[in-house]
């Protein structure tokens, strides 16, 4: 267990990266960890749970050649990437900028009344919105992917865009690129599964603290960037080991939060100083304009992703299993480990296509106008393979979510004792100053 974020660099998944196909290469050299052939017959089996191994009735060449045809679908798409997909992230860009500068503009009048109600503050304060969830979704997310660096764009590019959101582009990809999408789903590896402050899987440990998460979670929704930007500086986990920290970690924690604390001024300076201050008599609206704007953009994006990784029937993966993880493996833990969300094309769109988390999560630097006209192959692949596509309207899987999330702010149930009996233990203890395990908040491992 690291007690510092590691900042080495982790090699990423090959579908981050130009790569070899199965057929061309014998092995992934871009990606160490993932080798085409497990050698001898490998086992998948039941998860501590007691829950069978959801690749348990996969033999080792039908793995593998689920790997084979991802590859040449991946293959495919990446090979006729050209000007109708940039100009499609082009008109995006355009799109969001016209919105905002036109939003912005409405709402220097936000307090003006018109018969009695204030048309620019409401459709400025839905435009900014709008604007704002376009900027994180499509265009921040994807972008940061790498999934239009193929264009050889200096302004559309991984290594130079800037979000608006509290985290620093560079602390995001280091989490969520590196970290998250190679070890999805994997118990103790993957920090994403509840972002160190829910419990989302009956496998993780419970603490006391998790009764509070049917709150923690909606808190979290509406200031999401924050816990977002608070969660790639592993700030809790940091902090709470602060003593066991070398100089060097320390030293490194110390200019990552001065680059976070940084964009986050710069941010508050321009949606809470700046705008409103133009906005002169209105300044007042203005300012609750751009608030509200901010929440709305971080519970939508909060909504997409937790519907992308939570809903029932997705999967998560003992530590142990991915040992000698093979590229055929990896690829069906994304599959399994990611849920999709249904719905007409402007939903694709303002979910930054996550809508299609299945195909995100085997190609994240595919540009992701073309998630939805792979996702068929996908579906067929899968199931041919008895594999489960999870996938549903976005308030049934919104629904499943914050269902778990109150399920598991209990726990488990232990031989002759309920739920409730064990919190009344555990509560006891402290009264009497006890205290115990189950009582203590944890630092996430990020060890590789």
């Amino acid at each position: 267990m690291t007690l510092a974020p590691d900042r080495t660099s982790i090699s990423p998944t090959a579908p981050h990266v130009s790569e070899p196909t199965h057929v061309a290469a014998p092995h992934h050299t871009l990606n160490t960890r993932l080798s085409v052939s497990g050698g001898a017959e490998r086992t998948h089996p039941p998860k501590k749970s007691g829950e069978p191994n959801p690749m348990g009735h996969l033999t080792n060449e039908q793995i593998e050649q689920i790997g084979i045809e991802l590859d040449a679908i991946r293959a495919e798409v990446m090979n006729s990437r050209g000007a109708k997909d940039a100009a499609y992230v082009r008109r995006i860009i355009k799109t969001q900028r016209t919105l905002e500068i036109g939003s912005r503009a409405l709402l220097l009048f936000s307090g003006v009344k018109v018969k009695g109600v204030r048309p620019a503050f409401w459709l400025g304060t839905a435009g900014l919105s709008l604007a704002k969830i376009l900027e994180n979704m499509e265009l921040g997310h994807n972008i940061l992917h790498g999934q239009w660096d193929w264009m050889r764009d200096p302004k559309i590019h991984s290594s130079t865009w800037d979000w608006d959101m509290a985290s620093p582009a560079r602390q995001w990809q280091h989490s969520h690129n590196q970290l998250h999408h190679t070890y999805t789903n994997v118990l103790g590896k993957d920090t994403d599964l509840g972002y160190g402050l829910l419990r989302v899987d009956k496998d993780q440990q419970w603490e006391l603290f998790h009764l509070g998460q049917p709150i923690w979670h909606l808190v979290n929704a509406m200031f999401f960037e924050y816990g977002i930007a608070a969660y790639d500086l592993e700030l809790r986990g940091n902090l709470q080991n602060w003593d066991q920290l070398s100089d060097e970690d320390k030293a490194t924690f110390k200019a990552n939060l001065h680059e976070m604390l940084t964009k986050i001024r710069k941010q508050c300076t321009k949606d809470y100083v700046v705008h409103p201050l133009l906005s002169g008599p209105n300044f007042g609206w203005t300012l609750l304009a751009n608030f509200s704007a901010n929440i709305v953009r971080n519970v939508w994006s909060n909504t997409v992703i937790i519907c992308g990784h939570f809903p029932d029937d997705i999967q998560t993966f003992e530590t142990d299993s991915i040992d000698g993880e093979t590229r055929g493996e990896w690829y069906i833990r994304q599959m399994l480990g990611s849920g999709n969300i249904s719905g007409p094309t402007l939903l694709h769109i303002l979910s930054g296509n996550l809508s299609n988390q299945i195909e995100h999560h085997l190609f994240p630097d595919m540009p992701s106008n073309r998630y939805e006209t792979i996702s068929p192959q996908i579906r067929d692949l899968m199931q041919r393979n008895d594999l489960h596509y999870t996938s549903g309207p976005l308030l049934k899987q919104a629904y499943q979510v914050y269902r778990k999330v109150c399920r598991l702010a209990l726990p488990n149930e232990e031989p002759g004792r309920t739920r409730w009996s064990v919190v009344r233990g555990e509560l006891g203890k402290v009264l009497k100053g006890q205290g115990g395990a189950r009582t203590k908040r944890h630092a996430p491992s990020t060890a590789s």
